[in-house]
């Protein structure tokens, strides 16, 4: 399976007959590409050229005469095979910005529901233009309400559009993006998983901590957040059970114990505590949510807080044990 889209980097000169020879002209014998004009200039003293395949793959190419940068969702060229790869953040801007213009151009063009949401266009376009995820994902907003039950796309795109739109994950895009994959069937349950990732750092933030992802411990693992506002230094770990219709669970409250049980034996135990755990029932609707909300049952971890997003904003919830979080400004808490 193909990662999300990032570029190789070639420190060499470029010219015009090499590109032709080296990228064009195998891209044709294998897959019927062609170079069309760039919908977008660059700048500076960058040349830039695209090509088009048959199968619907776009890759892109900028040269300067001393080093150059390929991206694109096809094979790559063997000239090409032994470069390095880097992230958007990491090349020229000039290279960077002309590149995520002609993507989106296309996106917009293949899915055009789409550009009514900018942020959610830029935000995931390493995994929406990726080579093998590009379907899968933007069915997964389209098609699957982003994991949100008895919803629609609108409604449930506008809910993480305005999140993103505040800027509180830009610069940490790339592993973000990346959590929704880039397999080539839709996984509603992983990918779910996945957009709890991105309601809990909401969360945080609406309760005014600062959010960073991926935090590593001593343990050789990874917890989900480090949430900090003043002296508070927390760190969080989210875990999303399935509705009980899609697991063994004989109910909702069981599937919200053996989720976070599952969790606690597993991470946290080998964290060895002081982390709060975030249990997301996004994923239960109306009625199932209804019975965890009446009985607020215990989860085997503790700090843990237990809550259902609703795409209108709304959020609800209850803690359990002495949480280290002021979370009353982002939940509306029942206990």
């Amino acid at each position: 399976m193909a990662r999300p889209l990032r570029f190789r980097y070639s420190p060499s000169s470029w010219s015009e007959q090499d590109v032709r020879h080296d990228i064009l002209q195998p891209l044709r014998s294998n897959i019927g590409a062609r170079a069309v004009a760039p919908r977008f200039g660059i700048g500076a003293d960058w040349e830039t050229h695209r090509f088009e395949m048959q199968n619907g793959d776009v890759a892109l190419f900028a040269r300067n005469g001393q080093e150059a940068y390929w991206m694109g969702n096809t094979e790559t060229p063997s000239s090409l095979w032994k470069t390095d790869k880097f992230g958007w953040e990491e090349v020229p801007y000039h290279v960077s910005r002309w590149t995520q213009r002609e993507l989106l151009a296309t996106l917009h063009e293949t899915d055009p529901w789409l550009a009514d949401y900018p942020h959610i266009s830029w935000f995931f376009l390493p995994v929406f233009m990726s080579k093998d995820g590009r379907e899968s994902t933007r069915a997964f907003f389209r098609q699957h309400a982003a994991g949100f039950p008895d919803a629609g796309r609108r409604e449930t795109t506008r809910f993480f559009e305005e999140f993103l739109a505040t800027g509180v994950l830009d610069e940490y895009r790339n592993v973000m993006a990346g959590k929704l994959g880039t397999s080539d069937h839709v996984d509603r349950v992983r990918m779910s998983a996945a957009m709890g990732e991105f309601i809990a750092a909401k969360i945080l933030s609406d309760a005014a901590y600062a959010v960073t992802p991926e935090i590593e411990v001593t343990t050789g693992h990874s917890l989900d957040f480090r949430a900090k506002n003043g002296e508070t230094n927390v760190l969080v770990e989210v875990t999303r059970p399935q509705p009980p219709k899609n697991r063994s669970a004989s109910g909702p409250v069981a599937a919200v114990r053996e989720t976070a049980e599952t969790k606690t034996n597993g991470q946290l135990a080998e964290h060895g505590g002081g982390a709060v755990l975030f249990v997301d029932c996004s994923s239960f609707r109306d009625d199932t949510w209804n019975a965890i909300r009446a009985e607020q049952p215990d989860v085997p971890h503790r700090p843990a807080v237990v809550y259902r997003a609703r795409p209108n904003g709304r959020i609800e919830g209850y803690r359990k044990g002495a949480v280290p979080l002021e979370l009353e400004g982002a939940i509306d808490l029942l206990d």
